[in-house]
């Protein structure tokens, strides 16, 4: 088993990768609660609740419809009603045993409930796994805006078992490798190129090249949350894709498109506009289209798509400051970088050269 520390200060918390680890007793029975309530959805438990070694969080569960579209409030109301029925207190624990929904929609609801009580993340998809078990963003959707309503609210540990990536289905598992590509683009070509050429391996799911991209994705995803826990700087790097891909899912309609493949899309449109803006090369821009593809992710858009639309739902973002767009770009692979000085013709092109 491996062990990670995202350090910050007395809220520090431990993230656990391994293979059926969720049996080990020891992850859940040291945490200090007078309740456990777990939140999860059919799905996740009919296939994976029985692995937890824990009697308590089993006899108290918060079943949730499964989906992007159920990221609502209607969705953290049914986490309220049971908690408070049941007379959940401040010393209580809630369990976030599924996917980047469940995962996003508990943490806001233990941010919120009774001003704050502990959760902890038990990641089910690939995607949650590498990017949003960690990191304490917290939140659910709006009909304007993917994640406007929110909290920052770190979990108190991470565990991850990486057995439970055997009954993904194939489309999660792809959306999964779009995070973990990020990570590469913005941080370590080293671990770009070693995507590259084990593309096939992690395809199977060898185990050992699971347990590196998972460790690898959380250790980069540690280091910088740890460096900027509320997104005033270089948290934001962690974005990379994500303005064009969040306008994407909002657009096409919440589920139509995989988070993971709308932001793979999205890697390509801002690299697109980096080679506008003369910080990035065409071969590297190939190279990261070429992995993409490799993985079956989408490079282009749906043919129909109105650009100009697309563009009003992107100024929705949460990084728009002054009415000035925020962009995170990669300057080459293993570099990214920030900017707000990108013209709208610019951003227009890139997104009509990326539909079908």
């Amino acid at each position: 088993m491996k062990k990670i520390i995202v350090k910050l200060n007395d809220r520090s918390y431990p993230i656990y990768i391994g293979k059926n680890i969720l049996s080990n007793k020891s992850l859940l029975g040291n945490i200090k609660s007078e309740k456990f309530a777990v939140v999860t959805n059919k799905k996740i438990k009919s296939l994976h609740l029985s692995k937890i070694n824990n009697a308590s969080i089993k006899n108290n569960q918060i079943i949730l419809n499964d989906g992007e579209k159920y990221k609502n409030q209607e969705s953290i109301d049914k986490i309220y009603n049971y908690l408070l029925k049941n007379k959940y207190s401040r010393d209580s624990c809630i369990i976030a045993f599924g996917g980047g929904v469940i995962g996003d929609i508990t943490g806001y609801a233990s941010a919120t409930y009774q001003r704050g009580i502990n959760f902890v993340q038990i990641p089910t998809t690939l995607l949650s796994m590498v990017d949003s078990s960690v990191g304490g963003k917290t939140g659910i959707n709006h009909s304007l805006g993917k994640n406007m309503i929110g909290a920052f609210h770190q979990p108190i540990a991470v565990i991850i078992d990486t057995e439970i990536l055997k009954t993904l289905s194939k489309r999660q598992f792809s959306a999964g490798m779009a995070e973990v590509i990020k990570y590469g683009i913005i941080e370590d070509k080293k671990f770009f190129n070693w995507i590259r050429k084990n593309t096939e391996k992690i395809k199977m799911q060898d185990p050992e090249s699971i347990i590196k991209i998972v460790k690898k994705s959380c250790e980069i995803k540690a280091k910088i949350v740890s460096l900027d826990e509320r997104e005033k700087n270089i948290r934001a790097l962690l974005n990379l894709g994500h303005t064009f891909g969040h306008a994407i899912e909002n657009y096409l309609g919440y589920g139509k498109w995989l988070h993971g493949e709308a932001i793979a899309c999205g890697f390509l449109i801002a690299a697109s506009v980096a080679i506008q803006n003369k910080t990035m090369s065409i071969s590297e821009y190939d190279q990261i289209k070429d992995l993409i593809e490799a993985f079956n992710l989408p490079t282009k858009l749906p043919k129909n798509i109105n650009v100009e639309k697309l563009f009003k739902i992107m100024l929705l973002d949460k990084k728009v400051k002054n009415n000035e767009m925020t962009y995170v770009l990669p300057k080459n692979i293993g570099k990214a970088y920030i900017t707000n000085k990108i013209k709208k013709n610019i951003v227009i092109k890139a997104l009509k050269d990326h539909v079908k």
